[in-house]
């Protein structure tokens, strides 16, 4: 196995569950503890903790586009021709990835455009949260499947 394609799949997974992750400790534990407290508490509270989380939100983006390209382009495309569904559920997979990045960049940004967003966060982050599962789901079948069709084609199973 080729060390690069593993530190880059690695590096995706690793950021899959940070960023997943702390996108479900914002949801259920940090935001209900917060709405207990004080308003202005309340407030800096949240700008401290979006100040942090928005380094966590970009890096993780542009690590999840660099391994997810690397991954895809370099390492699983070539060898999935056999597999006619891998590219569009691997197209799925991406279009909702870009969803996420979006409303993760609109969570954690000062536009006012998506100040609307921002006051639902509980709302987006949910979404974020059922839209990662959907991508884990894909890619757990395309990781099962394909080596089972290849196989099938081979004779093997």
């Amino acid at each position: 196995m080729d060390v690069i394609s593993l530190l880059s799949r690695w590096t995706h997974i690793g950021t899959a569950i940070v960023l997943v992750g702390g996108t479900i400790f914002l949801r259920f534990v940090l935001a209900p503890a917060a709405a207990q407290l004080p308003d202005a508490e309340h407030q800096k509270l949240k700008e401290l903790v979006m100040n942090t989380w928005k380094k966590f939100v970009h890096a993780g983006i542009g690590l999840f586009l660099a391994s997810g390209f690397y991954n895809y382009l370099l390492v699983q495309a070539p060898n999935r021709k056999e597999f006619k569904l891998y590219h569009p559920l691997m197209g799925i997979k991406m279009m909702l990835a870009f969803g996420i990045f979006f409303i993760a960049s609109a969570l954690v940004g000062r536009s006012k455009s998506f100040e609307g967003m921002r006051k639902n966060a509980k709302l987006w982050q949910l979404v974020m949260i059922i839209l990662a599962a959907i991508i884990v789901g894909i890619s757990g079948y395309l990781k099962i499947a394909v080596p089972i069709a290849a196989a099938t084609q081979l004779g093997l199973s």
